[in-house]
């Protein structure tokens, strides 16, 4: 049988959640304005010495931010036992600096109306389905190595004991001195290895990365703190040459991943509150208490830790802490796991004075998404909030298309799940479908009237447990045997092993 081709199966994908991979030819002519619009913000403020550095995968191209920080103030502290002395920081200041996306898509054009009804790029391992045009996205107002990019600048004073204490927000110009990637970052800063060639060639970048390393860990002691959870997740991605699927890869978290996800985080919160103090309404990202608290406590149960019996951040964070300690290879499961258990993140209309659910895994109560306008449409919207309130000019959005808009940006991100779910899943049949017989270890990672859901722990693959699923649920830990696989329908079929066999086992779904 022949194996579909992986492009194709995303494309139809994308149409099948309700997506429009191909844009209106209005936005195609409407690149032909690029550099050319006018621009009518506040004013910008000239950054582009400062040692700006980003960070990503190895193959982004639509960079949407960079960073730069430094020592703003020290104290004089005694060391050792001559009256020596040294100097300790007292505080940062942490600049994030995210792509004036805005200025090349301006509100009510073509584009715009793209974006606002596709409202996140999607990435399915075959092919990249660009919420912005890629000639903007991964052009224009992506924030390359060595190009001149307009940008809204987060710029916060950080204590050293990682509380934000203050931030402003202002229109500058910047360019990325060093575009460099989580992997070799990453590697460099968890385990010693030589010092990036990129890195090492170009001065003081070296002192500054060690320096937002120390900043992103005291920023995540603070949130850890406040009950965020300790989580490490392992994901899967199909990997793809010409629409073949060649490889299922995992992506795991290090320290470079970390460090951008904590001034993520920060930045975010700040935004947030800087439109709260400004009483704008604007869009929140939350995640509201756990859908299945229950099942996470009688995980717990599982490793002789009893938790609240209603949710509890706090609770949850010191036992996974815990987990994390006592068995780190296992840990990934059981984030995945809990994970799951959560439910997923929503988008709301926030306005001001009226107080909405935090984010219950962030442990924050203030928190938007607005480091990412070339990639998702929640963070545009919110950008151009930002831009109008520092130029003093009224909201560029009632409440009603607010929260037309985030309920929208909440279902396409759950279509975009779904897409990259089904095409990895047909990569994954596609390379399971001679392996049949094979046993694995797995985590259930579903239970529905549906079916019952497992991964498989190496290969990250998934897949249906169609024999033996009774008597478990998420987060169990039990071995597989591969029945059989659809490859143009993306079915995976797993049984249990130890179960009795059915006469014909099913696995033509």
């Amino acid at each position: 049988m022949l194996t579909p081709d992986l492009r194709g199966v995303a494309r139809q994908a994308m149409i099948d959640e309700g997506f429009d991979p191909n844009p209106d030819p209005a936005v195609r002519a409407e690149l032909q304005n690029i550099g050319k619009h006018p621009d009518s913000g506040a004013p910008l403020r000239d950054l582009r010495n400062l040692l700006w550095s980003s960070v990503d995968n190895d193959d982004t191209r639509d960079l949407d931010q960079i960073e730069f920080a430094e020592e703003v103030s020290t104290a004089a502290v005694a060391v050792g036992s001559v009256g020596q002395v040294a100097e300790k920081p007292l505080e940062w200041r942490l600049y994030i600096a995210v792509s004036d996306v805005d200025s090349e898509a301006p509100k009510g054009s073509a584009i715009d109306a793209h974006a606002a009804a596709q409202t996140t790029t999607v990435y399915t391992g075959a092919a990249i389905f660009s919420m912005i045009p890629p000639e903007l996205s991964a052009g224009a107002t992506s924030m390359f190595e060595g190009a001149d990019r307009k940008a809204v600048v987060v710029a916060m004073i950080v204590a050293a004991d990682g509380a934000v204490k203050s931030a402003e927000i202002f229109r500058a110009r910047v360019t990325n001195k060093a575009q460099l990637a989580y992997s070799a970052v990453g590697a460099w800063l968890d385990s010693g290895t030589a010092t990036p060639e990129k890195i090492s060639r170009t001065p003081q970048l070296e002192a500054q990365l060690r320096l937002q390393a120390k900043i992103a860990a005291a920023l995540r002691k603070t949130r850890f703190d406040n009950g965020a959870l300790e989580i490490d997740t392992v994901e899967a991605r199909a990997v793809s040459q010409n629409g073949k699927v060649t490889a299922i890869e995992k992506w795991e978290k290090n320290a470079a991943t970390d460090l951008i996800e904590d001034f993520m985080i920060a930045a975010n919160g700040s935004v947030a509150r800087f439109l709260e103090g400004r009483k704008v309404s604007s869009i929140r990202r939350i995640v509201r208490s756990p859908e299945r608290w229950e099942r996470i406590v009688e995980l717990a149960k599982q490793y002789g830790r009893n938790l609240p019996p209603s949710p509890d951040a706090m609770a949850l964070h010191d036992f996974m802490l815990e987990r994390r300690a006592s068995d780190p290879d296992h840990f990934p499961d059981l984030s995945l796991a809990v994970v799951k258990l959560l439910g997923p993140g929503e988008y709301i209309l926030d306005q001001p004075g009226v107080v909405e659910p935090g984010h219950f895994g962030l442990a924050v109560q203030d928190y938007t998404h607005s480091t990412a306008p070339n990639r998702r449409y929640a963070d545009l919207v919110t950008q151009r909030i930002v831009k109008a309130v520092l130029a003093n000019n009224p909201p560029p959005y009632t409440d009603d298309e607010l929260s037309a808009i985030a309920r929208n940006c909440t279902l396409k991100e759950d279509a975009a799940r779904k897409v990259e779910r089904n095409v990895r899943k047909i990569a994954a049949a596609i390379l399971f479908s001679d392996r049949i017989g094979q046993r694995f270890k797995a985590i259930v990672t579903g239970k529905k009237p549906g079916g019952t859901f497992v991964r498989v722990v190496d290969p990250p693959v998934e897949g249906m447990l169609v024999r033996g699923g009774g008597g478990v649920d998420v987060g169990d830990e039990i071995e597989v045997e591969l029945l059989s696989t659809n490859p143009r329908r993306g079915f995976i079929d797993f049984g249990r092993v130890g179960d009795t066999p059915m006469p014909n086992p099913p696995g033509k779904r």
